[in-house]
């Protein structure tokens, strides 16, 4: 290769290497920037998911000052709580809480002291419900700020329910703020549209045992030295309304958010806001002593993907800019390569056709001699010799001229055949069985079938059947989707030699291989020599 054509080649290899960088470089700029907007979305839920959490200790502060006051003189609490929360003001401070309660302990089936403690904070007569089973209970006294709402929760004995008091044993046994699971809030009956709710209770203690009642007993207090609960300051929360509180107008620039109540796809669902998405970030929230699960999904398309998206863009524009650079220097490679290429086949193909014409010559001159003999054995006189002999070479004369200029558009195959058989002087009857189907050939076609056929005709008078020392068979079908010729030559004096291809023999292949894409196979054995030759049939069409 010519030393321009070597250089060319490594500019090549080096812009495809720049382009390769630019395009890993941009790959690892895109991840990055995708990474940095999913770490960004992550720092924006956890935030979200702290302003839920620092509101629900809000509110557990708000329960432990109620407590403070009651314990400090309980039995003044309904009035003293009632002036604490008005001035606290938490529905303003802290919204999303439906009230503070107090749920005041109770001796079985003795409900009077708690019924007169309504009446003193209310003023009207509120029975405690509903019946119960069990050996004590905690009845809801005050509620405030107060609502007609909430007047619904009033009398209700908390105890009574199982997931309320799953929640006020755990508090009681531990002193410390207890969440319940999933209930429908006593209020919630006079509400329109109803929410899933939850309640947080804070025990307050008693030195003295309620009546009937013994530390570690058959009662709440199972563990041995549990002291006594007189009361629990609690919050109720609709979901609903506490999430919307919480969060207000960042609701708008989330495109989806989802509460369960507990850890895992069976928790479930308590709140839903939009539409969450395959990238949601997943978030603990803390209520009271439990745990749930919040996922966050932003959907911003354009923050998330299109920064990432127009580098990746970018990145790929200046890769295929090297690249397109590559294939211009390739295509001027393969250019000259082509071009060489080319010039080398037109060598090649001169020296074939020069020492073809020099064969063809040869072979004319020996054909023409053969039919003279021929011709002179079948001749009565010399009149007879110069008719017949005469006739054959204008025959001859005309087959070659047919095919050199393209007097006609296609050639039968038949007749190229039995032309060349008959001048070689066979007869009629014999001319007969040749048989086939009609396959038409192009010019390209009937001039390499033509010198094929002339090289096995001009051979065969030379040293086989055509010289009248065997029988010859010539004949072609049609098989999945290929022409097949065959020409067999049998009852020869010996067996011909076929280990060495001659000029022609060689030139023929060629022909055969290049031009008519097909194949030939040469066979002698017993005094018989057997040519197939196979080539695609492309008929060409009228």
């Amino acid at each position: 290769m010519r030393p321009s054509l070597w250089a060319d080649r490594l500019m090549g290899l080096l812009v495809r290497f720049v382009g390769l960088l630019i395009l890993l470089a941009t790959l690892a700029a895109s991840a990055a920037s995708f990474f940095y907007n999913q770490t960004q979305e992550s720092d924006q839920a956890a935030r979200v998911a702290m302003q839920v959490n620092m509101r629900l200790r809000d509110h557990v502060a708000i329960l432990e000052g109620v407590r403070a006051l009651y314990q400090s003189d309980s039995a003044t609490s309904g009035p003293g709580i009632k002036a604490y929360l008005g001035a606290l003001q938490p529905q303003v401070q802290a919204p999303g809480m439906e009230g503070v309660g107090i749920a005041a302990a109770m001796r079985a089936a003795t409900p009077a002291a708690l019924e007169a403690k309504l009446r003193e904070n209310y003023g009207e007569d509120i029975k405690i419900w509903p019946a119960t089973d069990q050996p004590i209970g905690f009845a809801v006294v005050l509620v405030e700020p107060y609502t007609p709402r909430r007047h619904v929760a009033l009398g209700f004995d908390m105890y009574s329910e199982p997931v309320r008091r799953a929640a006020m044993r755990r508090a009681w046994q531990t002193g410390r703020p207890a969440a319940s699971g999933i209930v429908q809030l006593a209020q919630e009956k006079a509400a329109k549209v109803k929410q899933p709710g939850f309640l947080v209770y804070i025990p307050v203690y008693t030195r003295d045992p309620l009546p009937g009642e013994e530390p570690g007993g058959d009662t709440i207090a199972t563990t041995a030295g549990t002291r006594p609960v007189e009361a629990f300051v609690y919050a109720p929360f609709r979901v609903h309304d506490l999430m919307r509180a919480v969060l207000g107008a960042q609701l708008d620039t989330i495109d989806g958010i989802e509460v369960r109540a507990g850890a895992g796809p069976a928790a479930p669902v308590v709140f839903r806001h939009g539409k969450i998405g395959w990238d949601a970030h997943e978030q603990t929230l803390r209520i009271a002593d439990r745990e749930w699960t919040m996922r966050i999904s932003y959907g911003r398309f354009i923050d998330r993907l299109g920064r990432p998206l127009g580098i990746l863009l970018f990145g790929i524009a200046l890769a295929l800019l090297a690249t397109q650079l590559h294939r211009v220097q390739r295509r001027r490679i393969d250019v000259a390569q082509a071009l060489a290429e080319q010039q080398a086949r037109h060598a090649e193909d001169r020296e074939l056709m020069i020492g073809e014409m020099a064969h063809r010559m040869k072979n004319a001159f020996a054909r023409i001699g053969a039919l003279a003999r021929i011709t002179l054995r079948e001749a009565k006189d010399l009149g007879d010799f110069e008719t017949k002999f005469d006739g054959r070479m204008r025959a001859l004369s005309d087959a070659k001229q047919m095919l050199v200029t393209g007097a006609v558009d296609h050639v039968e195959l038949g007749r190229i055949v039995r032309r060349e058989l008959e001048l070689a002087g066979r007869s009629a009857d014999q001319l007969a069985a040749v048989e086939g189907p009609e396959v038409r050939l192009d010019d390209d076609g009937a001039q390499s079938i033509s010198l094929a056929i002339h090289e096995f005709v001009t051979n065969s008078i030379k040293y086989g059947a055509l010289a009248g020392r065997g029988d010859l068979a010539v004949g072609w079908r049609r098989d999945a989707g290929d022409i097949e010729l065959s020409w067999v030559e049998s009852d020869l004096p010996e067996t011909p030699q076929i280990d060495h291809e001659s000029f022609g023999t060689q030139f023929i292949r060629t022909l055969i291989e290049r031009q008519l894409k097909g194949s030939w196979q040469r066979t002698a054995v017993d005094k018989r020599l057997a040519i197939v030759i196979r080539w695609p049939d492309n008929a060409p069409t009228d």
